[in-house]
């Protein structure tokens, strides 16, 4: 499957390279507007081949992007010290009329996959101008969040992270909702599966995870300046389930209706991904609590978007 990247710093580029190393990918073409990036980012990776799967990389324009069937785009700016959330939004969804309207004229049936932060809100912005099918334009949400969860859980559980089903919904940010209530694993509800292993979940532990959920950006952030190689293997995760027509279950952002008494608004929920896109939207079960917690952060997303008038 060929893979196209716009956007070839620290995501656009782990992305391309965790791609490499599990062949999710056969083709990936990186897209840059400094175009020696793109072309010293696909060369380095090129070199790993040999000790990964047979991928063809390359850097080239907007017109080598022709049969991708997704492209991941990481483009975008951070955030200015003193700069407004509305001001960065402004300036990232100006690049992204500009970027959209490129790709679409080289490969217009193909899969738009957001990983510029906020995700939740340039999803929502692309998904509204793009004119693509609903389904086709997804952001990579809260994978990333899920993925620490599982994580987290597995760390205190004394098992493989594989093995835990659970999942954090809502906002790729502060207003998260990690579902305790409907966690499981394998096919255990985690509270009696905690009980059998003696390592109960006290709310202190629960404290602990959340916190390691919900903060871990900052952490990282703080230590080295970015993360990108944990969205970097979620995104080779999200694309190797398109190419394999998986139906697998991941917390991916897309425009919602009706679902939890959420309207016209982007965020994540447990979406069923396959070959052309998300082709269907779960309806979570949650406690009351968790259920007013995900309204507010439906909330604080649609009025980030009302900002910028969508």
């Amino acid at each position: 499957m060929k893979v196209g990247i716009v956007g070839c710093g620290f995501v656009g580029s782990s992305a391309a390279y965790a791609m490499t190393f599990v062949g999710a990918a056969s083709d990936i073409v990186l897209v840059d507007i400094n175009e020696a990036l793109a072309k010293a980012q696909a060369e380095d990776i090129l070199h790993s081949t040999p000790f990964t799967k047979p991928v063809r990389i390359i850097a080239g324009d907007y017109d080598q992007l022709k049969g991708a069937e997704v492209v991941i785009l990481a483009c975008g700016v951070n955030q200015q010290p003193g700069e407004t959330r509305l001001h960065l939004l402004e300036r990232n969804t100006k690049i992204f009329k500009q970027v959209v309207p490129q790709v679409l004229e080289s490969t217009p049936e193909t899969i738009l996959l957001i990983a510029s932060n906020p995700v939740d809100v340039m999803t929502h912005v692309v998904a509204k101008f793009s004119g693509l099918p609903p389904g086709k334009v997804m952001g990579s949400g809260t994978i990333l969040d899920t993925a620490r969860f599982r994580a987290l859980l597995g760390e205190h559980l004394g098992i493989a992270p594989h093995s835990v089903h659970a999942y954090v919904l809502g906002e790729h940010g502060d207003s998260e909702v990690l579902a305790w209530s409907s966690a499981k694993v394998g096919g255990v509800p985690l509270y009696d599966f905690a009980k059998q292993r003696d390592r109960t979940l006290t709310e202190k532990v629960k404290s602990r995870i959340d916190d390691g959920v919900r903060n871990a950006a900052y952490r990282i952030i703080e230590g080295k300046g970015a993360t990108y190689y944990g969205i970097g293997g979620g995104l080779a995760r999200i694309v190797r389930a398109i190419r394999d027509d998986e139906r697998a279950v991941l917390t991916l952002a897309m425009p919602v209706k009706g679902i939890e008494g959420i309207e016209d608004v982007t965020l994540s929920l447990q979406q069923v991904v396959g070959a052309e896109g998300i082709v269907n939207t779960l309806e979570p079960t949650l406690t009351e609590e968790e259920r007013v917690l995900l309204k507010k952060s439906a909330e604080i997303l649609r009025e980030a978007a009302g900002e910028l008038g969508y």
